[in-house]
């Protein structure tokens, strides 16, 4: 179990998977200038996952068992693969990172659904969010990038669906401790990733710029090393509500980002789309359940435990 740390730790966790997170979106935008999407992340996650375990190894933690491995790839290839992975080959269709990011926010929304399949069915303020949420997923899906790009769009609703997935599911799988969870699932994902991209055709067909160096730089260091990491800290540190907040923040950093730094041009929809979305997103993440045998919170979002630290 990670060690408790001060207060300030924990502000910088929340500001890096707010703002860092949030601005992945658009340097996925700049890498695809010179990198095809899967190799893209593949390189990313390869690196990022084993850096983090070589130091976690030099510390001395402890190597994951077989079956470890194993449930670590699984979720990879659910959240990273489908989730992430899916998201970017959109971007590089044509869906502006802003808009990417949007449909992204309703991650905690369809994981109160899909919740259910596993025998824990939204109550009334969840189901009050999840018709809030998918309307606004409506809403989105009139937007311009999507008119021009039908498989965009199919893709910005597959992956935050494979996200939600996997976020439930694993919850039920066997993981190896702390940050290791972390560093294998990149690790198997960009492995899978490195090897899924030449076989769909993806190919450098020339040195890529500067640009897409530096955002595969940043993808790396501070999208899958610092903000994963920061994200896995709090996890373990805060409650779930607060772990999971980045969902409120992200996409409206990402249609910043896209609209300055980008040059993007998003037109109405998103505009109404994205307060539905983060009002469903609110309603589901505050819910609060009555607890068969002690007090806890349920909130749906990405794989996270739900025991509070003292």
């Amino acid at each position: 179990m990670i060690q408790k740390n001060p207060r300030t730790l924990v502000v910088s966790a929340l500001v890096a998977v707010y703002f860092i997170w949030g601005s992945t979106y658009l340097a996925l935008r700049f890498g695809l200038e010179g990198f095809p999407p899967f190799i893209l992340n593949g390189v990313r996650f390869v690196i990022a996952g084993a850096v983090m375990y070589a130091v976690l190894r030099m510390r001395g933690a402890k190597p994951p068992t077989r079956r470890q491995w194993w449930n670590a790839g699984r979720m990879g290839a659910l959240l990273l693969i489908g989730g992430v992975g899916l998201m970017t080959i959109a971007e590089d269709l044509g869906v502006g990172s802003g808009v990417a990011a949007t449909a992204a926010a309703a991650i905690p929304v369809w994981t109160a659904l899909v919740g259910g399949s596993f025998g824990q069915w939204p109550v009334r303020r969840e189901w009050l969010g999840l018709g809030v949420g998918l309307v606004g997923v409506i809403v989105l899906l009139q937007e311009g990038d999507f008119a021009a790009s039908t498989p965009g769009m199919l893709l910005v609703i597959a992956g935050p669906l494979l996200w939600a997935f996997g976020s439930v599911w694993g919850k039920r799988l066997e993981m190896p401790e702390g940050f290791m969870a972390p560093a294998t699932q990149l690790l198997t994902a960009g492995v899978v990733m490195l090897v899924a991209g030449p076989l769909m055709g993806e190919r450098i067909v020339e040195m890529p710029g500067t640009v897409a160096w530096v955002a595969l730089a940043y993808l790396i260091v501070m999208g899958s090393i610092v903000a994963y990491t920061a994200y896995v800290y709090l996890l373990e540190t805060v409650r779930p509500a607060l772990a999971t907040s980045y969902a409120y923040v992200n996409p409206v950093v990402a249609v910043i980002l896209g609209l300055t730094l980008g040059a993007e041009i998003i037109s109405g929809p998103i505009f109404i789309a994205l307060p539905l979305i983060l009002v469903g997103v609110g309603l589901t993440a505050t819910t609060y359940r009555r607890p068969k045998r002690a007090i806890s919170l349920s909130i749906p979002g990405p794989p996270v435990p739900l025991e509070e630290a003292a």
